[in-house]
């Protein structure tokens, strides 16, 4: 069949090596792609957001099924167009109606959700531009760390962590009083700080029944040991050693199965990714947020693992058949350290010329922001390369990544050097 898949990252270019792979795909666009999907299939020159220009090429090429990748299409409402379009609307789509991509969307509605479904979470209050006091009396009822989320997408850096309550209440004063994030900090969540072990499970639904994907840590910071700003991720390893089948049972039965039924009882008709960032609280799940989509790097170490063929188990998806497909997951461990540029996540430059990829042998290397220029590939954004290896166990995986990361080389490239220690046994 004919395949579209949105978006442009590390994340859509291990979506594009998985799905090329099965027997099912004869054609593989990617819109608008990077340099590493251009050797998986065709790049297209259209935003993942331009839905008349996606339209014109699922006419023109025949497209039988479309996996959105990014959650700003699916937040304004790609799949909801492509339901109300005469023609397009038996074309299978993996990615929430807009009503779903809520959920990604505002923290707000995110947060009604779950107390509304008894699904665990932090106790929080949402305050609007106007309500600057109400929301700094709110904050004198917590102990720091303090807890603050843009409500709209805000690039995945719309949540600050204040550990005072003079930066809690800067803080505040620049995301509600001067629109520190834009239209995205309009309405601000104050929430109380959970003090446990990130993670993150993933879940594919079709609307009825679903699939739970192996579990994930990614790191966020940019520094070793967890220090410095927040990015879009620099690294990450599945399965999670402290996810184990007991704690991931609890997620099962406390969050999962309620999230699901909880679509279904608000009518939401939900075919496609759930990621949920959780915190284990003493050995409890508590959800941190919800995601619409797979993350990034987590999908660089996730869909490798994934044995089953990718563009059966996403037709079925699309198609409301979750449960005719057998999922078959690789037990072996799979970590990914994130190349990225010089100054990053703050000012970098681009167009710098990456060598030594070709001379990679143990490891995948997926591209997140590269592009082709006068037949060299170079950066083209802040997270350049995903170097992904599988291994019997973190240390092993570690040290192929890392050993492959020595191969490649660009100006001003950057990685962090302890991902997946902190889960290392002694």
């Amino acid at each position: 069949m004919n395949i579209l898949l949105l978006g442009s990252g590390g994340r859509e270019h291990a979506l594009a090596w998985q799905m090329k792979q099965s027997k099912h795909c004869e054609h593989l666009f990617i819109a608008p792609g990077n340099a590493g999907t251009a050797e998986c299939g065709v790049n297209v020159s259209i935003a993942a957001s331009d839905f008349q220009g996606i339209r014109k090429l699922v006419m023109e090429e025949d497209i039988h099924l479309v996996i959105v990748g990014p959650e700003e299409p699916l937040v304004k409402g790609i799949h909801d167009f492509f339901l109300a379009d005469p023609v397009l609307h038996k074309i299978p789509v993996v990615g929430p109606v807009q009503a779903g991509a809520e959920l990604e969307g505002s923290k707000d509605f995110a947060k009604a959700f779950m107390k509304r479904h008894s699904i665990p979470t932090a106790a929080y209050q949402t305050f609007a531009k106007d309500q600057l006091p109400q929301a700094k009396k709110f904050l004198r009822t917590l102990s720091p760390p303090y807890v603050l989320k843009a409500d709209g997408l805000a690039a995945g850096k719309g949540v600050v962590i204040p550990t005072s309550l003079e930066d809690a209440d800067r803080e505040l004063d620049e995301m509600l009083g001067q629109a520190k994030f834009g239209d995205a900090s309009a309405k601000v969540v104050i929430e109380e700080f959970l003090k446990g072990i990130e993670l993150s499970v993933f879940v594919l639904t079709d609307g009825k029944t679903y699939k739970l994907l192996p579990s994930a840590k990614d790191y966020k910071r940019i520094g070793d040991g967890d220090t410095g700003l927040n990015t879009g991720g620099m690294g990450a390893v599945s399965p999670v050693p402290f996810a184990d089948e007991k704690f991931l049972k609890k997620v099962e039965e406390r969050i999962v199965i309620p999230t699901v039924k909880g679509l279904i009882a608000d009518g939401i008709d939900y075919k496609g990714f759930l990621f949920i960032g959780l915190m284990n609280v003493n050995g409890d799940p508590f959800v941190i947020e919800y995601n619409v989509r797979l993350g990034d790097p987590e999908t660089e170490v996730v869909i490798p693992r994934i044995q089953t063929d990718l563009v059966e188990l996403f037709f079925a998806t699309g198609k409301g058949k979750l449960s005719t497909i057998d999922l078959k997951i690789d037990p072996r461990t799979a970590v990914t350290v994130m190349m990225v540029s010089g100054g990053y996540p703050g000012d970098y430059e681009k167009g710098k010329v990456i060598n030594g990829i070709e001379n990679v042998q143990d490891s995948f290397v997926f591209h997140a922001g590269t592009t082709k220029k006068d037949h060299s590939i170079v950066t083209a954004g802040g997270r350049v390369l995903a170097i992904t290896s599988f291994g019997a166990n973190i240390k092993e995986a570690r040290e192929k990544s890392y050993r492959s990361l020595g191969e490649i080389s660009f100006d001003g490239a950057y990685f962090r050097r302890d991902v997946g220690l902190d889960l290392l046994s002694d």
